[in-house]
């Protein structure tokens, strides 16, 4: 199966994001959609699993869980936007991580891109930046990947451009 990760687009969607996930099976995202109408685009274009974000409104609040947890071709996902990274957990995340570690965590909220493991409990990080054009991050990011019997490969990370409207260039 093949995946297709995105996370802060902060009601923006990037053309490119469709173009390079043209192929995938399921689309995830991270958290901070930033509108309903961007869900439903998402929703309209391939099969789909998201989380909300601390910007996301009453809406995206009914659609989407705060947490998601999964089983995909046995592989088991533990999806939030708030959550932080190995060695720098959210205090209430940190608790669901090592109480019943997945096989992947995701998180997004940062705007900065992680594939990491941790090492202590097990499991892969992913977090695959932002693509939207809200934020610090100076190029929008993606991240696309395969899972093979439980297993995680083809791990691909893709600059779709420059973030729009940047402060200091």
């Amino acid at each position: 199966m093949k995946i297709g990760l995105m996370s802060d687009t902060h009601s923006h969607l990037d053309p490119k994001v469709k173009e390079h996930f043209a192929e995938v099976d399921e689309i995830w995202h991270a958290g901070d959609f930033g509108s309903i109408e961007l869900c439903d685009e998402l929703e309209a274009f391939k099969p789909f699993r998201g989380v909300y974000g601390n910007i996301d409104g009453g809406k995206m609040r009914v659609r989407y869980p705060e947490d998601l947890r999964f089983e995909v071709e046995g592989l088991d996902v533990f999806m939030t936007h708030i959550g932080g990274y190995p060695g720098r957990y959210h205090k209430r995340v940190k608790a669901i991580l090592t109480e019943n570690p997945p096989d992947l965590y995701i998180c997004g909220h940062s705007h900065i891109l992680k594939v990491m493991p941790d090492k202590q409990r097990g499991f892969l990080h992913m977090n695959p930046g932002a693509c939207g054009n809200s934020g610090y991050h100076r190029i929008k990011t993606l991240i696309r990947f395969e899972i093979n019997n439980g297993k995680i490969g083809n791990v691909e990370v893709i600059e779709i451009g420059k973030r729009g409207k940047l402060d200091k260039d």
